[in-house]
């Protein structure tokens, strides 16, 4: 019954997108070329813009801590060095395309171990799409990068396209950490002052998260261990007499689970969500009152960050126990033997199903210009008691820029998630996937910057903060623009607690260098 429910709310939403609805079917692309084919067919009545354009860079990145001790030299390097783009647009009457290609030699690392089951497109094609224009009316397909609500950074109502966290060098810019999804987009024009926009993404991504070294989130990393220390606390709770007369120690045991059940917790795999079963939808309203911008949206789709369950792991340790007291059944090799002889449980990994309803306000006040977002987010567990579905949410944000004193700019906002059914959050992490967290995340974001030599310089400090979690992530920046070529020197440091989602980058504080031409 819940699949009926969910087709039916796709197949309600896409239809909005169909080009056939409305009468479009009597409407060609307007290419500009005739059908008639034989020789004297005349050449198009527009002509064709094309244009190149992109983007060479080149930067030196060092982490602070790679170069404290002498003996880590060897360890440490300055990053990839070369990074660019190059991008092609072409405009005609009736309809425009556009392709952008990530040219950096990430990207080409990335294609060569490129595995199409993770969801993600590779790095290397950024975006490319074609719009066609129908009068009011505007129909876009391809790789896209959507930007919905009114928020600078991060905000509740920017829901179509996961970020990429695997490198937070770069979290300041939010176009380069977005990740392009194919989808089909149709827009409509009620008068200047009105859009309604709809959305259709056919498969779906989660956001990406570096699977090991210095990025790797910490709550990933740590989840095998977890596993392992529950079931050698479960074991030695209830067999502990039985493990003691097989000669089978708590450190002992541990290590056999890690050698065993090892293999089965590091593949910690989200499922494959390129098919239709995890397709994503969306309606989106904005209208012009007065001075006032306003915007309404409804979301169906997945939530980026994935839940987890680690149901059987009692189990596994059961029948385990039930080998060890076979014949011969006794010692560390016995236990070995006795885990390999199992299925061991696999952790449940997969991205809840949820609605959003949603709207945000934007208006200049006072010389404020004040952006404000919100929105209520409902999940599967509408009873808190789910621990693989997250509970349901509300989300706000709220931020401004302003010209304050001196010529410095001000560029504010605060983003906030509020868990509901809170009280029913179990206390077992392997258990639920939001046990140990707090009720609320509130992060705050502040940019402070100055132009000097009529705006040729740019001093900026862009500073970020997790209340709940202590942390902190501060940007310094010094960039200099001479027409076409710029130079820039920042760095980056993190700060709290070490099991904050910030604090647990402390190791990564950097310092970079970059020079970059566009063209």
């Amino acid at each position: 019954m819940r699949k009926i429910r969910r087709i039916f709310t796709l197949l309600a939403l896409s239809a909005f997108m169909y080009p056939g609805a409305g009468g479009l079917e009597a409407q060609d692309f307007g290419f500009g070329f005739e059908d008639s084919g034989g020789e004297g067919e005349e050449a198009p009545s527009f002509p064709l813009a094309v244009k190149a354009g992109g983007k060479i860079s080149a930067e030196l990145l060092g982490y602070v801590q790679d170069f404290k001790k002498r003996d880590d030299l060897n360890a440490a390097s300055l990053g990839d060095i070369f990074s660019g783009n190059l991008n092609f647009s072409a405009a005609g009457a009736n309809a425009d395309a556009y392709v952008n290609l990530d040219l950096s030699v990430r990207s080409f690392r990335d294609l060569a171990d490129y595995s199409s089951e993770s969801g993600h497109l590779p790095r290397i094609l950024d975006e490319a799409y074609l719009r066609a224009y129908f009068g009011p009316l505007s129909l876009e397909a391809g790789l896209r990068k959507l930007t919905w609500g009114r928020a600078d950074s991060l905000g509740p109502l920017d829901v179509v396209n996961p970020l990429d966290y695997s490198d937070l060098t770069n979290i300041t810019d939010m176009k380069a950490m977005k990740i392009a999804r194919p989808l089909v987009r149709l827009s409509w024009a009620f008068g200047a002052l009105s859009r309604l926009e709809g959305v259709f993404v056919p498969g779906f991504a989660g956001h990406r998260f570096s699977g090991g070294g210095r990025w790797q989130p910490a709550q990933f990393r740590k989840l095998p261990g977890l596993a392992m220390d529950d079931m050698t606390s479960y074991a030695f709770g209830r067999y502990a007499s039985q493990l003691t007369a097989a000669g089978i120690n708590s450190r002992q045991f541990r290590t056999l689970l890690e050698t065993g059940y090892g293999a089965a917790s590091d593949r910690l795999n989200t499922p494959d969500t390129r098919g239709l079963e995890y397709a994503q939808a969306g309606l989106r309203y904005t209208v012009t009152v007065g001075s006032s911008d306003l915007g309404f949206q409804y979301f169906y789709g997945n939530l980026f960050t994935p839940s987890w369950n680690f149901e059987g792991l009692n189990g596994f340790v059961d029948r385990m126990m039930i080998a060890l007291g076979q014949p011969g059944g006794s010692g560390p090799d016995a236990a070995a033997d006795a885990i390999g002889g199992l299925d061991m449980p696999d952790p449940k990994m997969d991205y809840n199903r949820y609605h959003q309803l949603g709207l945000d306000y934007g208006r200049v006040l006072g010389g404020f210009n004040i952006r404000a977002e919100f929105a209520a987010c409902i999940t599967d567990d509408l009873g808190g008691d789910k621990g693989w579905v997250r509970n349901p949410f509300l989300a706000w944000s709220f931020g401004f820029d302003r010209d304050i004193v001196w010529g410095i700019n001000a560029n504010f906002q605060c983003n906030e998630t509020v868990r509901l059914l809170n009280d029913r959050v179990g206390g077992n992490p392997l258990l639920d996937c939001e046990a140990g967290t707090d009720i609320s995340a509130t992060r705050i974001t502040l940019q402070l910057s100055r132009k000097f030599l009529r705006d040729d310089l740019e001093c900026k400090v862009t500073n970020i903060w997790d209340i709940e979690d202590r942390g902190c992530y501060i940007i310094p920046a010094l960039l200099r623009t001479i027409k076409d070529l710029s130079i820039e020197v920042s760095a980056g440091l993190f700060a709290g607690r070490e099991e904050g989602e910030l604090g647990q980058y402390w190791r990564n504080s950097f310092v970079k260098l970059g020079i970059a031409y566009s063209f």
